[in-house]
């Protein structure tokens, strides 16, 4: 097959340009960078919500080959996330590699390369393909009946209109999320009456945001090694907080327990009416479902036009929301914080057909959601899956991102040392690796916590917590460096 390309990624947000900037230290220049968007950032560009924000602090939320000293707040608004994604494709010269607008339809193995189908008719060919279409890209609308019948704004937030005025609006908010988190507060600000329909309470911990100041960022500039350590020590909290205290629960059952009471005495020293407070506990166990970081958050329930309303919704008609108490709420704008939808849609994204007319996307729901490390699948020659089952590793993304920039480093080092260019990971390492992944969610929370009615994105729709890698940050990096090549099976193209 004629394969003008030496590697179509499909994504241009950070984990497609951390695949880019692999491959290119590996030598292979002639990539293809494909996104559906009018610009790269991947959720950095898409997502532009009032109070839009890291949830973790920036200094771990950054590659750390490429650190910026620059944030103006430990918890960095998306702007900034936006402008360091530009300065990375600038600086590791990836933008001329990047399509934007250009909306990847499928992809087929035809026995010695990829060929890709674009929308409007078109096909790239590549040697190498690589997934990189986020963890949540997919925006998932709520199933309420009579939703289309509102006749007044819609808005996700996924898709804000940056042009629509909320002041005096009478607004309701769908969904309690880490978005949600932080865009309530922003719209109680304005809003002439606000209701914050919930199904299911967050975690939310103190955020210990603050301003960067110039000085300590000039700092940061001149000396790296400052920064380094400040990043290695957010990370080894977050690392015992929030990932141990997760993944390895059986081991850490204290950490849990410590993060949950953290966070209920930050919700009773912000909330005092006890109705209230009750509404706002979860009542699953830390980590079920993914936490998150506020100060305004909880605050703003206790002004005296924001109502919080816990009952289901049966339906929404014309002019307002009616749940099923049969209460009915008058509104003029519906925002949808409904988060994304992972597993119908999301894995894979795109459809791709690989050896003997595999379908990714119903393999994985045939068989289990599996990747061998997170990264590849067998039946699948040259794919690379960044968005996989098992893949997210730590809190910070970019621990994932990195761990599979080294995965994919070993990976096309030992492929080219055998006089190869074709890869496949075996069903066996791929079996074992899949039983060694299910052992080790059953010491998580998922399996020995109260998890039941989190209604976390963590779970598929069977029920099983397949997106977390459970195993800590340092193993994860560990395994991407030393994984078995004998793992994989080696071949030169027809």
């Amino acid at each position: 097959m004629d394969s003008p390309y030496d590697a179509v990624i499909v994504g241009a947000g950070f984990g497609g340009m951390g695949a880019a900037i692999q491959l290119r230290r590996l030598g292979y220049r002639d990539l293809l960078i494909l996104d559906r968007e009018d610009d790269l950032g991947g959720t950095w560009h898409v997502n532009r919500y009032p109070g839009l924000a890291v949830d973790i602090p920036s200094s771990t939320y950054s590659y750390s080959f490429e650190p910026n000293p620059y944030w103006s707040r430990l918890f960095a608004p998306g702007a900034e996330l936006k402008k360091y994604a530009e300065h990375v494709a600038d600086k590791y010269g990836l933008r001329a590699s990047m399509r934007f607008g250009t909306v990847v339809t499928g992809a087929t193995w035809d026995g010695s390369g990829w060929r890709v189908s674009i929308e409007g008719g078109e096909t790239v060919t590549a040697k190498y393909l690589l997934t990189a279409t986020g963890f949540l890209s997919q925006p998932k609308m709520p199933d309420i009946e009579g939703i289309e019948k509102f006749a007044g704004k819609v808005i996700h937030t996924t898709q804000w209109d940056d042009s629509y005025d909320l002041a005096g609006k009478r607004a309701a908010v769908i969904g309690t999320g880490a978005t949600a988190v932080q865009l309530i507060p922003e719209i109680a600000k304005v809003a002439a009456e606000l209701t914050v329909y919930q199904r299911t309470p967050i975690w939310v911990s103190p955020k210990p945001d603050y301003a960067v100041p110039k000085p300590l960022q000039q700092a940061f500039a001149k000396l790296p090694l400052a920064q380094r350590a400040v990043r290695l020590a957010g990370s080894s909290i977050l690392e015992l907080m929030m990932i141990s205290g997760v993944v390895q629960y059986r081991q850490f059952r204290g950490a849990n327990r410590i993060a949950e009471r953290w966070c209920r005495a930050h919700l009773h020293r912000q909330v005092r009416d006890p109705e209230l407070r009750r509404k706002l506990t979860p009542d699953y166990s830390f980590g079920c479902k993914r936490p998150t970081f506020s100060n305004d958050y909880f605050p703003a329930f206790t002004r005296r036009h924001v109502h919080l309303e816990t009952t289901s919704i049966e339906r929404i008609d014309e002019t307002g929301i009616v749940t099923a108490d049969g209460k009915r709420t008058e509104i003029d704008t519906l925002v949808l914080a409904t988060g994304f939808n992972l597993w119908d849609t999301n894995f894979p994204a795109i459809e791709i057909i690989g050896r003997d007319g595999r379908n990714l996307g119903k393999w994985w729901r045939d068989n289990r959601f599996q990747a061998y490390e997170g990264v590849t699948v067998p039946g699948f020659p040259n794919l690379v899956s960044l968005n996989s089952p098992y893949s997210y590793s730590g809190l910070s993304y970019f621990t994932t991102i990195e761990c599979q920039m080294k995965h994919i480093d070993r990976l096309f080092t030992g492929m080219r040392a055998r006089g190869s260019d074709v890869f496949e990971v075996t069903q066996r390492a791929n079996d074992e690796f899949l039983e060694r992944m299910k052992h080790k969610v059953g010491h998580s929370v998922f399996a020995l916590g109260q998890c039941a009615t989190a209604n976390s994105y963590y779970f598929n729709q069977h029920g099983e917590a397949t997106l977390l890698r459970p195993t800590s940050t340092i193993s994860a990096h560990r395994e991407a460096v030393r994984f078995p090549l004998e793992d994989y099976r080696f071949a030169e193209s027809g």
